[in-house]
């Protein structure tokens, strides 16, 4: 009984966890990727094989995955790798069904500017909110925790940075343009992030907080994640 009681008490956690990655899919779907906006993370690393050593991006993103999942395994615990999974697969599975069956377009490639803005704060509060109550949305999410956790910076600061340079590195093979807007929206996701963590309401306050939110520390704690690869 009490395992049961325990399963149930984690189903608000999980709830928001993947409401949070079809947010993320949401806005890698029909802001990133019908606007033509490129990708930091990982996801960067592996076109960038893709482009100069005729790597599969698929086969790269796994290879890149699989370290450090295994290294937060120790370090962050199996409560932390599970919800990880969860959020990795529902990011999977929204995105699928967003590309595979939506009819909605968001045509902005007239107006980058608001594409930027938009991505930015949708993107930086689905991964906040994946990270506050506990998981991440693929590797290079626990990357960025585990760099926090030894460094002073910010998750979101990391992000930022991490994403930056991995598209400044591919500005070679990715158009000009489109390459700038999306350092502008990760600049935006990555200090959306810090707020979604820092965030706390006056009740939670009275109360007992969430687990993570400190945005420096974040010792319970994503995507850019596994994602979709075009």
């Amino acid at each position: 009984m009490r395992k049961k009681d325990h399963i149930l008490s984690l189903l608000p956690t999980t709830a928001v966890m993947i409401f949070g990655t079809f947010l993320l899919a949401f806005a890698y779907y029909h802001i990133n990727f019908q606007n033509h906006l490129s990708e930091g993370g990982f996801v960067g690393l592996s076109l960038l094989g893709k482009y100069v050593l005729g790597l599969n991006p698929a086969l790269t993103m796994l290879l890149l995955d699989i370290p450090v999942i295994l290294i937060a395994m120790f370090l962050k615990g199996r409560k932390f790798i599970v919800n990880t999974l969860i959020a990795t697969l529902s990011f999977s599975i929204f995105y699928g069904l967003l590309e595979r069956y939506s009819v909605l377009v968001i045509d902005l490639h007239d107006n980058l500017l608001l594409a930027a803005i938009l991505s930015g704060l949708v993107t930086g509060f689905a991964t906040g909110l994946v990270l506050r109550f506990g998981g991440a949305t693929g590797g290079d999410d626990i990357l960025s925790i585990l760099i926090s956790k030894c460094t002073r910076l910010k998750v979101g600061t990391v992000f930022i940075l991490m994403d930056a340079a991995v598209l400044l590195i591919s500005l070679f093979y990715l158009p000009l343009q489109e390459t700038l807007f999306t350092i502008l929206a990760v600049s935006i996701a990555g200090k959306t992030i810090t707020y979604t963590l820092a965030f706390r309401s006056k009740k939670t306050t009275e109360t007992a907080p969430l687990k993570p939110v400190d945005s420096k520390t974040v010792t319970t704690t994503p995507i850019h994640s596994v994602r979709s690869v075009h």
